[in-house]
């Protein structure tokens, strides 16, 4: 009997490992949290296995995602990564990270970790939602408005509420599995 999983993931085996072993996972890890921060903004109205057949490419061009590498790199880098296809080819995604790692680099300045900034809206516990459709999903909430206007206002780029939500489903702060995918309760944080 085939595993019962979100409707989204049975797109390509590219979607499906990424949902099986990452997707809703609470992560504490900042190079982890960069990095699905700049593949959410470069996802933008794309698709998700788009974006994560290039995921090995952005590593290595972005020296897996370490921000302070990310903030001594010169725009031809990006420019060149863009023209070969390693990058997705929009300008204004490839020129908003070096600014997304000089701000996430004053984040964790800030707050200690970035882990410790991001779980602070929800007051670090996961929210579980019991949705039993994807259609029944929303594309963005309160909770990813306030992070987007609060990234933004510390010179964040492409994270606007739909790309936070999105982000912050992915890095677990929110559980948005459906109810009968069989990740649904092992992402379940407050169930451990």
């Amino acid at each position: 009997m085939a595993l019962q999983r979100c409707e989204w993931a049975e797109k390509d085996v590219l979607s499906c490992q990424y949902h099986d072993k990452e997707w809703g996972v609470p992560s504490f890890d900042d190079r982890y949290l960069f990095e699905m921060l700049i593949l959410e903004g470069a996802q933008a109205g794309l698709s998700w296995s788009y974006v994560l057949k290039r995921r090995e490419a952005y590593r290595q061009v972005l020296h897996n995602f370490q921000p302070a590498l990310i903030m001594e790199m010169e725009w031809a880098e990006f420019a060149n990564a863009m023209a070969t296809g390693s990058l997705i080819r929009h300008p204004l995604k490839a020129r908003a990270i070096r600014p997304n790692a000089c701000a996430f680099v004053a984040v964790v300045a800030e707050f200690g970790t970035f882990a410790d900034y991001i779980w602070s809206f929800t007051g670090g516990k996961q929210i579980v939602n019991h949705w039993q459709t994807s259609k029944d999903v929303p594309t963005q909430s309160l909770l990813s408005q306030k992070v987007g206007r609060d990234l933004k206002k510390r010179g964040f780029a492409f994270v606007g509420p739909t790309i936070c939500y999105a982000y912050l489903q992915a890095i677990g702060v929110i559980n948005d599995h459906t109810v009968d995918c069989f990740r649904w309760s092992f992402c379940d944080r407050n169930l451990v």
